[in-house]
């Protein structure tokens, strides 16, 4: 009898174990019970590429918690245009998906009614290769005016787009990139009166563009900087120098003069060497009833 105790004790603890996952098993059914498929996607997807069956899989979900926009049925969304990149087990969405109808490539994310006008990188200079897919930037434009035309070294930069979205870089348009790269051209995203206006701009002058925080909202009100304004505050910190030694001589020399005419004016008409004598310093001497002075 001792001898098969232990595998009494065994046995016992198996059958507890296979109740337990039999259980288990039956609450986790009867939570998952009410649970709806949702469609996500099996692996790594990039934007702007048309979804196919493979692409796809369920997984349970549960109403309370149900995404907007979520799908159901996975061949339903065979064809369509992904307008964002998706990772694995990501829900899809509508409002991740291009219109019905459009075609894969660059034309399916963009936003409806905005447009996307490519810029060369000759013509675009201050970021070094860290505007990528996705990043938001300024559009600053280095020009001469009409009244600058026959002034040398003249020119005036002003930014005159802002918070315009990166497309693509050269003919990528993936936006997990995070490495700078140097392309050919950068694809922006702007609306037809943008599109005008970058059209005319690179037309006039040489453009740049200025990376800025997607989260920084606020206008850039400027009014331009020409070359003069460069300057400006190089001379702001050598004027008090400069113009405080001609004021002092000014004062030196205006109160020498105001001196010269006081001393013209109490010694009246007489002559030079009389002045002289009366500002130096004079004795009288007495010798009985004679009276005799001395100029020292």
């Amino acid at each position: 009898m001792r001898m098969n105790r232990p595998f009494v004790l065994l046995s016992l603890a198996g059958l507890a174990g296979l109740l337990a996952l039999g259980l288990a098993a039956r609450w986790i059914k009867a939570q998952t019970a009410d649970h709806i498929p949702l469609v996500v996607a099996h692996a790594d997807i990039a934007l702007g590429t048309p979804l196919e069956a493979s692409m796809l899989t369920t997984i349970a979900w549960p109403p309370n918690a149900w995404p907007e926009g979520g799908q159901t049925d996975p061949g339903a969304l065979v064809g369509r245009v992904l307008r964002t990149p998706l990772t694995r087990h990501e829900p899809v969405l509508e409002a991740k998906l291009a219109a019905l109808g459009s075609r894969g490539g660059l034309s399916a994310v963009i936003t409806p009614g905005k447009r996307a006008l490519t810029v060369k990188v000759n013509e675009v200079m201050g970021v070094a290769g860290f505007a990528l897919p996705g990043s938001v930037v300024d559009v600053m434009v280095h020009t001469q005016t009409d009244a600058d035309r026959h002034v040398r070294d003249s020119g005036l930069s002003k930014i005159v787009l802002e918070r315009i979205l990166v497309l693509a870089v050269a003919q990528d348009a993936a936006r997990d990139a995070t490495a700078p790269r140097v392309a050919s051209a950068v694809t922006l995203e702007v609306t037809p009166d943008e599109a005008e206006r970058l059209d005319l701009a690179r037309s006039v002058g040489t453009l740049s563009l200025v990376l800025r925080n997607p989260a920084d909202g606020a206008p850039a009100q400027t009014h331009g900087a020409r070359k003069p304004d460069l300057l400006v505050a190089a001379n702001a910190l050598h004027a008090p120098a400069a113009e405080s030694a001609p004021a002092a001589t000014t004062s030196t020399t205006r109160r020498s003069s105001a001196a010269r005419e006081k001393a013209a004016a109490s010694n009246g008409s007489r002559p030079a060497e009389q002045i002289e004598e009366s500002a130096s310093t004079r004795t009288e001497v007495i010798r009985g009833t004679q009276r005799s002075s001395t100029a020292w």
